[in-house]
């Protein structure tokens, strides 16, 4: 298969008249400053598929539920109530229906592959399934009928705070001891398998959720894929740690756990300025989900110093409450404006882009989290490709950076999406669309009634 753009973003940066020959799910060819050739499909504008790295998929059925204020104070605590009560119902069907709904929306605005925090493994009751990996299996069920990628994170999840504390009911779906949980990463190793191209990492939920020899324990069982926590989402997390051991959960994190490329600390929201520092200089990534981070009153990454000190950062969709990949990195702009009454916080130098920054950054972050390289449009990537509707108002007449500043802060649609090669998208619409759409609608209005 041969796909010819009128210009395309490269890694190596915008190019015209780009032939991508496609063989075996990889660019096996690419030639630039071509005119396009008989037979080959014909688009405007191309960009590399961006790779969501912090997902919770079933919580997509759940968007907009916890937006009732409550007789206390609203915040995240209160939040996760809702989110326990939502996933006591969940059966597995119900489970694989959202996750496909949620991955249809993802491709459909232009991520490729998806990192699945993936922490609900037991039936309601808590039990075991007989098939211990039947809900990761489930996952893997939702990425081969809608084809994004998938890099697997299943998540250990053994107490409710720092020290042991003994979990609470809501989070019966969730425990394991170490030894289950080898079994449960064994079993889902081989569920994904059969998608060629899926990557298996661990995630230790929290700080709070394991103890030390537990975390040693969970990320000795996966020596070489990728590791993801939860960090400083919230200030009484931060609180509470200080409290357990005299220091911050990324300045724990970082003196304990041999922190490094293969982690991606997952929201990292409240760092003392020394933390920011020493997080950017140890080459793990900030999984940053600014639209549910807002969503949940969680408070403001300290972007522009993370940046400053040229530190690395994907983004995810998290509660799946709005699945907008230029959305998450609008928001993480805007809350630096506000946060500094100033504009164009993360563009680094006079001149520069602020879209292209903040895309450049996603790709490479986001590919160094879910453990795939190489990143972006490039001899030997994944066909991972996404075209944009040129026709969009938005987008009428724009070139260069300048499409992705539009795309970004000022809207315009995705036209088609490519996923290992395979087109999923066609004209802003999932191939599969339809049939998981209704099975989703089915089970929502089950849970719902």
């Amino acid at each position: 298969m041969t796909l010819w753009f009128e210009s395309a973003l490269l890694q190596k940066g915008w190019s015209d008249g780009v032939r991508i020959v496609v063989s075996n799910g990889a660019i096996s060819h690419l030639q630039t400053g071509a005119a396009p050739a008989p037979g080959d499909e014909r688009h405007a504008i191309a960009i590399p598929g961006l790779c969501n790295v912090h997902s919770h998929a079933f919580q997509r059925g759940m968007a907009g539920l916890a937006e009732i204020r409550g007789p206390a104070n609203d915040n995240f605590w209160t939040w996760r109530e809702v989110m326990y009560r939502f996933l006591d119902r969940l059966t597995p069907e119900d489970i694989e229906a959202i996750a496909a709904q949620a991955y249809v929306e993802m491709l459909e605005r232009g991520f490729t592959r998806v990192g699945e925090f993936h922490y609900l493994h037991h039936d309601p009751a808590g039990a075991p399934y007989a098939n211990i990996a039947e809900l990761a299996e489930r996952i893997v069920a939702a990425t081969r009928e809608t084809g994004i990628g998938l890099t697997l994170l299943p998540v250990f999840y053994a107490h409710s705070n720092f020290g042991g504390a003994p979990p609470v009911p809501g989070q019966r779906r969730f425990l394991n001891d170490v030894d289950q949980f080898a079994r449960l990463l064994e079993a889902s190793r081989k569920a994904i398998g059969p998608l060629g191209d899926a990557n298996l990492g661990v995630a230790p939920h929290s700080l709070r959720a394991v103890t030390p020899d537990e975390l040693s324990r969970v990320i000795s069982l996966v020596p070489r894929g990728p590791v993801h926590i939860h960090a400083a989402e919230q200030t009484k997390e931060v609180d509470d740690c200080v409290a357990w051991s005299g220091a911050r959960p990324v300045d724990w994190l970082l003196d304990n756990a041999s922190v490094d490329e293969r982690w991606c600390l997952v929201h990292a929201t409240h760092l003392a300025p020394e933390e920011t520092q020493r997080l950017a200089q140890s080459g793990a990534v900030a999984g940053l989900c600014p639209i549910t981070e807002a969503n949940l009153g969680d408070g403001v990454f300290p972007a522009d110093g993370y940046l400053a000190h040229r530190g690395v950062f994907g983004i995810g969709t998290d509660s799946n409450v709005q699945i907008d990949p230029p959305g998450e990195l609008r928001a993480m702009e805007y809350a630096q404006r506000l946060t500094h009454r100033s504009r164009n916080v993360l563009a680094s130098a006079a001149g520069r882009s602020t879209g292209r920054e903040l895309f450049d950054g996603a790709i490479s972050g986001g590919a160094r989290a879910l453990g795939t390289s190489p990143a972006g449009i490039c001899d030997g990537a994944s066909a991972d490709l996404v075209s944009l509707d040129s026709d969009h108002p938005a987008l009428v007449g724009r070139r260069g950076d300048a499409l992705l500043d539009s795309w970004i802060f000022a809207g315009g649609g995705v036209d088609c999406v490519w996923r290992g090669g395979k087109k999923w998208v066609s004209g802003g619409r999932h191939a599969e669309r339809g049939p998981i759409r209704n099975r989703y609608a089915r089970a929502m209005m089950r849970l719902l009634a």
